[in-house]
C-alpha cells in the first residue's frame, strides 16, 4: 500500500470524526453504525471496482451512456440541425467550439427521464431499491421508509426519493429525517448522472461506471455521516413501513409522456440554475478580487484543502481539488465536472478519480433549497424540522462524498 493510499484510509477516519465533532460529539452513537458505515463503504468500492464480473456489467454502463448520447444526438440535430450536433456548415477554427452545453448536453435529461420512468413502471427500479434498502436495514438497523428512501436516491432526485414514502414522512424519527436529507443531497439522479459520464468521459475512463459506483457508496456514507450527526434518540423504535413503491403510471405510454415532462422540468431547472449561480458568482468575484485579490473560488481553494488533502490527494493537488469541491458547493456540480472535462488533464489519473467520486452529490446551496421547499410541501407539519436540518445536511453530505473519495483512494494505487 502506497504512502497516499495510507493517507486516504487515515483521511476516511478524520472525515468520519469530523461529522461526529460538527454534530455536538453526541452521545448515543451506536459502535454498529460506525463499522457498518466504513466497512460497507470499503467491501462496496473494491467489490465494484476489482470483481470481474461485477466490474463488467458497471463498465457495460459506459456503452450503454455512449448510445444513449447517440440517440439524441439523432434527435437533437433533427430539432436544431448544427446546433444539436448535426454536420457544421462551416470550418470550425478552435476545436470543441461548436459544442454548446444545452443544445447538446442537457437533451440528455429528456430521454434518460422517459427511460426512468419506464424502468420504473416495469418495476425494474423498485425491485432494485428493495435489496438495497434491506441491505441498509441489516447493515444499520434504519427503519424501512428511511431505508427505502435512501436507496431510492441513487437513482433519482432528492425530492421524488422523499415522495415515495410520504405517507411516512410525518412519522420518521429526527434522526431518520436527517438521514434521508442527507442522502437526497449526497447521491446524484440517474438523469443528471448520465449528462455527468457523457461531460467527463474523455478525462475519466469508465465514466459512467464510476459515477454509478460512486453513488452506490455514497449511500452508507450518508447513513454513516447523518447518525454520527444527529443519532437516534435512545429507546426510539425506526419507523417501519411496508416499502412497496406506488404504482405511479398506468401504461408505458403514460410513464414515457410524464417522464419526458418531468425531464423537461429539470432540463429547464439545470439552465436556469447554471446562468443564476455562475452569473451571481462572477457578479462577487467583480467586487472580491480588486479588494482582496482573491476570487470565490480561490478562497474555497484554501478552505476545502484539507478536505482533498484527507481523500489521499497529493499536496501538490489538494488546492486544485479543493477549489472544484468550493466550486461545487457555491455553484454546483454540474460546473465542477464541466471544469474536470476541461482541466483535468493537467490531473493525475489517481486525483483525476477521487474527484469523480468526490463530486457525485448535490451538496450545493441551490439544492438545499430545493429539496426544503419540496419537502415541506409534502409534509407541513414537519417544515419546522426540515427548515432546521436543511445547512446541516448539506455540511454532513459533503462530508459523504468526501469519504467516498477516500475510500476509492484508498483502494486505487
Amino acid at each position: 500500500m502506497s504512502a497516499l493510499q495510507i493517507q486516504s484510509g487515515l483521511g476516511l477516519l478524520a472525515l468520519t470524526l469530523l461529522a461526529w465533532v460538527l454534530g455536538g460529539c453526541r452521545r448515543g452513537v451506536s459502535m454498529r453504525v460506525v463499522v457498518a458505515g466504513l466497512a460497507t463503504q470499503v467491501a462496496l468500492a473494491a467489490a465494484l471496482l476489482y470483481v470481474p464480473a461485477l466490474r463488467a456489467v458497471f463498465s457495460a454502463a459506459g456503452d450503454a451512456v455512449n448510445a444513449l448520447q447517440r440517440a439524441t444526438t439523432a434527435g437533437t440535430s433533427l430539432v436544431f440541425g448544427y446546433l444539436g450536433g448535426a454536420p457544421l456548415p462551416y470550418a470550425e477554427v478552435s476545436p470543441g467550439a461548436s459544442f454548446i452545453v444545452f443544445f447538446q448536453a442537457l437533451p440528455l435529461v429528456l430521454v434518460v427521464g422517459a427511460l426512468s420512468a419506464l424502468l420504473y413502471h416495469w418495476r425494474v427500479l423498485p425491485f432494485i431499491v428493495r435489496v438495497m434498502a434491506g441491505g441498509l436495514r441489516r447493515a444499520f438497523g434504519l427503519g424501512g421508509a428511511a431505508g427505502f428512501s435512501v436507496a431510492a436516491n441513487v437513482f433519482v432526485g432528492m425530492v421524488e426519493a422523499p415522495m415515495l414514502i410520504r405517507p411516512w414522512l410525518a412519522r420518521l424519527t429526527r434522526a431518520e429525517l436527517f438521514v434521508v436529507m442527507v442522502a437526497g443531497l449526497a447521491t446524484i439522479s440517474g438523469n443528471t448522472l448520465v449528462i455527468y459520464a457523457a461531460i467527463i468521459a474523455p478525462v475519466v475512463p469508465d465514466a459512467a461506471g464510476q459515477l454509478i459506483t460512486a453513488s452506490m457508496i455514497a449511500a452508507p456514507a450518508a447513513v454513516l455521516a447523518g447518525l454520527l450527526m444527529i443519532p437516534p434518540t435512545p429507546g426510539e423504535a425506526a419507523t417501519e413501513a411496508d416499502t412497496t413503491a406506488p404504482r405511479l403510471y398506468a401504461s408505458s405510454m403514460e410513464a414515457i409522456v410524464v417522464g419526458t415532462t418531468d425531464g423537461l422540468q429539470l432540463l429547464l431547472g439545470i439552465m436556469a440554475s447554471l446562468i443564476v449561480f455562475v452569473a451571481l458568482v462572477a457578479l462577487v468575484n467583480q467586487v472580491l478580487e480588486p479588494l482582496t485579490g482573491f476570487t470565490l473560488q480561490a478562497i474555497a481553494g484554501y478552505v476545502f484543502w484539507p478536505l482533498a488533502y484527507a481523500m489521499g490527494v497529493g499536496a501538490d493537488e489538494a488546492f486544485a481539488v479543493g477549489r472544484s469541491l468550493g466550486v461545487k458547493v457555491i455553484i454546483n456540480e454540474f460546473v465542477s465536472y464541466l471544469d474536470l472535462a476541461a482541466k483535468g488533464g493537467a490531473l493525475a489519473p489517481r486525483t483525476r478519480l477521487i474527484l469523480t467520486y468526490a463530486l457525485c452529490g448535490f451538496t450545493n446551496l441551490g439544492s438545499v433549497g430545493i429539496m426544503v421547499a419540496g419537502m415541506s410541501a409534502m409534509c407541513p407539519e414537519r417544515r419546522a424540522d426540515i427548515v432546521r436540518l436543511g445547512l446541516p445536511s448539506l455540511v454532513a453530505a459533503s462530508i459523504a462524498c468526501c469519504m467516498t473519495g477516500a475510500v476509492v483512494g484508498m483502494l486505487t494505487p
